[in-house]
């Protein structure tokens, strides 16, 4: 078999393919509208396949991190295919590859399915925006879309600190500069702490998973900067619980204080499937008010939270049920589609029958 990766690249973005998977004894496998199929005009690959495949794309550090650590994350891209976000890793002692689709430009909040209240969050001056949810949820996207919308609306210093870059910000009304972790910076807190002391508005944090990296984000919100970064948790909830147990317990009646004090918003995603019409964004905004930074900084638990943000209405907040719901009423989603993800399925259901909707 011919290895040539931009070609197999092509084929799969012709389609409208989000994601590739190749492995060996499989034909190349794509996901097009949420559900996996095997590209046609290929036989199963072989493990000299994908070990070209790998090589053709890595770039000297990922090669070197897969070479030590038998797995790598890295962008690649050209100008006629875009850029592509992959993950190479050994399996079974064959090389397997997995990328995803990043496609050029950022949308709006509305083509994304965002609410209206995601522009009062990202007109904010400072503290800390978190964007959260499973892998494959689109919090890159979010993110991307935020820092767009503020590179368009407003005249900010703006730095992004990824690993990789996955989207390209042209400067628009902002000035952009976006740094590599491994090619443009050691490691990311040092590049946070670096941004603090430049005449920096705005940075962007591809995700906080470590302690160190939480801390600098916290530290940069706290001294006036706007902070947007991800997080691989399920709600608002969870999230500030997860962030808390990252650090020392000594430390963590100080941590919640702060969060109390500097977070924003959080921004929680899922996709559902909506049929014929593909994914459809469902999201549990919290926003800052008395009553959250009393949750942040006190120890209810976490369905108390759950009331807060159901009621949190005017606040420009909204619970993952309450944007099911609305799916459902609009009718962009079947009711049957959204029930694995309702927290209190009766009220959904009740609620959907007051409205119409068969269940």
């Amino acid at each position: 078999m011919e290895n040539n990766v931009d070609a197999l690249l092509k084929k799969a973005v012709d389609h409208g393919a989000s994601d590739i998977h190749l492995k060996v004894g499989s034909a190349p496998i794509v996901r097009i509208d949420g559900g996996l199929r095997r590209l046609e005009g290929y036989e199963p690959l072989r493990p000299a396949d994908t070990q070209a495949y790998a090589e053709a794309m890595f770039t000297e550090r990922s090669a070197s991190d897969f070479k030590a650590k038998g797995s790598t994350d890295f962008a690649y891209g050209r100008h006629e295919l875009g850029r592509f976000r992959a993950t190479a890793f050994r399996q079974r002692g064959s090389v397997s590859l997995v990328l995803r689709r990043v496609v050029p430009g950022s949308k709006s909040f509305a083509e994304l399915g965002l609410p209206k209240a995601i522009e009062r969050v990202a007109a904010s001056k400072s503290g800390l925006v978190l964007v959260t949810g499973p892998s494959g949820s689109g919090k890159t996207t979010t993110m991307a879309s935020i820092l767009d919308w503020i590179n368009s609306n407003s005249g900010r210093a703006i730095i992004t600190i990824e690993d990789p870059i996955e989207v390209l910000h042209p400067d628009k009304r902002s000035v952009v500069v976006q740094r590599e972790v491994g090619v443009d910076t050691n490691d990311m807190a040092g590049a946070i702490r670096a941004a603090m002391r430049h005449d920096t508005d705005v940075i962007m944090v591809s995700e906080i998973a470590d302690l160190e990296v939480a801390r600098a984000a916290i530290d940069a919100a706290e001294t006036g900067h706007l902070v947007i970064s991800s997080m691989r948790t399920s709600d608002p909830a969870d999230t500030v619980s997860r962030l808390i147990s990252m650090f020392p317990e000594t430390q963590q009646g100080v941590i919640r204080g702060q969060l109390a004090a500097q977070v924003k918003a959080i921004i929680s995603q899922i996709l559902v499937d909506a049929g014929d019409s593909g994914l459809v964004l469902a999201c549990e905004v919290l926003t800052s008010n008395e009553r959250t930074q009393e949750w942040i900084s006190g120890r209810e638990d976490a369905s108390f939270l759950v009331d807060v943000i159901k009621e949190g209405g005017f606040h420009g907040m909204q619970t993952f049920d309450q944007a099911l719901l609305n799916h459902v009423v609009a009718g962009s989603v079947k009711i049957d589609s959204v029930l694995p993800f309702v927290r209190n399925t009766h009220e959904l259901k009740a609620k959907a029958l007051a409205a119409g909707i068969a269940v």
